[in-house]
């Protein structure tokens, strides 16, 4: 696929909170990011077992089914006592259709007992020019922390109250939004992503 791609990409994703932080992480670039939803597309299957996979898969549909660029989060939890999980399957621990209360109390619950509460959040992030790009922009990032059993903080959504980062004694919920855009995993991918898009796609 040749020339520029337009600085207009539909994100696929009807997630609120991941809109709202991709959209200021990608403010440098001046590209405006407009939900899927806006174009009445709605989400993707996801039936991979990797961020990757999953990532993938909601770019192409969305690119499909717009016709423009396409950006695509895939992200979640791993905690270390539970192999990874609930990994993939982070934003339907309790089930399809579970909000952010549910799945916590699950988390808290699967994780009761255990001794080691080491935890990641991970975001794998990946940009398509069009539904059959060839070279798609990959970027990944990663976030250390541990699980706390009592929610803490007013900010941030999914895991964050229950999400303790050691080295600043706070959890992601209580960091004001523009500090956990510079600390997060999905700050790290979108600091690999954006050096991509500067100079593959608007070099």
């Amino acid at each position: 696929m040749n020339g520029t791609p337009p600085r207009r990409l539909v994100l696929a994703s009807g997630n609120p909170g991941k809109l709202r932080e991709l959209r200021d992480l990608l403010r440098p670039l001046d590209v405006e990011l407009a939900p899927q939803g806006d174009f009445g597309v709605p989400a993707a299957a996801e039936p991979h077992p990797t961020f990757l996979e999953n990532a993938l898969a909601k770019a192409r549909h969305a690119a499909a089914a717009t016709g423009l660029s396409a950006l695509a989060d895939d992200s979640g939890l791993c905690c270390d006592a539970l192999g990874g999980a609930p990994g993939v399957r982070s934003a339907r621990l309790a089930g399809d259709g579970a909000d952010d209360t549910a799945n916590n109390a699950a988390l808290v619950a699967s994780l009761r007992g255990h001794d080691n509460l080491a935890a990641h959040y991970v975001c794998v992030l990946v940009a398509l020019r069009g539904p059959d790009d060839p070279e798609p922009l990959v970027a990944e990032g990663r976030w250390r922390g541990r699980i706390v059993a009592d929610p803490l903080g007013p900010n941030g959504f999914g895991y964050d109250p229950h999400f303790w980062i050691d080295e600043l004694g706070v959890t992601a919920a209580q960091l004001e939004p523009l500090r956990k855009n510079e600390l997060s995993h999905r700050a790290a991918a979108m600091h690999v992503l954006l050096l991509a898009l500067r100079s593959r796609w608007y070099g």
